[in-house]
């Protein structure tokens, strides 16, 4: 019994180890987006063509695991949840993010995407999952002074590439991502993974094809120099489908 339970205990860590370095994984790779999107955003391609065209790039990625894996039944109970799911994390995260990122820096986008933690165990809190200790609540509070403060001070002179519309896009970007993990926790973990983010990206890149395709048709390709081009790639397919596994992993 003592060994079982060693071995299950040790599993158990196991398991733990490979999520955490997975969301490490998952924010690197977000944060080193953040230069890349300010290069091209609003300059060479608008907002809405940018969100459009890299739901059908992670939608296409979504479909790649069918080469090896039998399609997975979901429920019709679940299915207006996994619409919800693809409406919530697929088209409002993306267009408030890259709206935001379109009129602000990226070190203030960045800096204000680290209140999502705050703003998931604010959520668990309220819905019962997560208990809220005194060190909970002051770091809680602390994290939200400062996301405050930099939307606030970026009218300074020393935020001139930031607005507070643009900032304010970005934490509702972050309050969207914390709704996505507090209220789809339990689909999440019903399904395989691969499953979840192919109904979330199809879905959203149906609902937003139709929107940008005006957007994607009318980016004038001719004014990018091999750099931009580059630059544009990376976001369109780095940041979809492959972070998004890690997260929801």
């Amino acid at each position: 019994t003592f060994s079982l339970l060693k071995s299950n205990v040790a599993m158990t860590n196991s398991k733990l180890m490979w999520a955490h370095l997975s969301l490490i994984l998952c924010n690197i790779v977000w944060a080193c987006d953040y230069p890349f999107y300010n290069l091209v955003l609003g300059r060479y391609i608008s907002p809405m063509a940018m969100v459009s065209a890299s739901l059908v790039i992670a939608a296409t990625l979504s479909l790649v695991p069918l080469l090896w894996e039998k399609p997975e039944r979901v429920e019709s109970a679940d299915r207006l949840k996994m619409f919800g799911a693809a409406m919530l994390m697929g088209v409002a995260r993306k267009l408030c993010m890259m709206f935001g990122l379109a009129n602000t820096s990226p070190i203030d986008g960045s800096i204000i995407s680290t209140s999502t933690p705050l703003i998931v165990l604010f959520l668990s809190a309220i819905v019962g999952i997560e208990r809220l200790s005194k060190i909970k609540i002051t770091g809680l509070l602390l994290g939200m002074v400062g996301a405050i403060a930099i939307i606030v001070s970026s009218s300074h002179s020393s935020h001139e590439n930031s607005s507070i519309e643009g900032n304010i896009l970005i934490l509702t970007s972050a309050c969207v991502s914390a709704a996505y993990m507090v209220w789809f926790k339990r689909l999440v973990g019903k399904y395989r993974i691969t499953t979840i983010l192919r109904w979330i990206y199809c879905a959203s890149a149906i609902v937003m094809l139709p929107i940008g395709a005006h957007d994607i048709l009318s980016t004038d390709f001719g004014t990018m120099d091999t750099k931009i081009i580059l630059a544009s790639l990376f976001v369109l397919i780095v940041p979809t489908y492959v972070p998004n596994l890690l997260l929801n992993y």
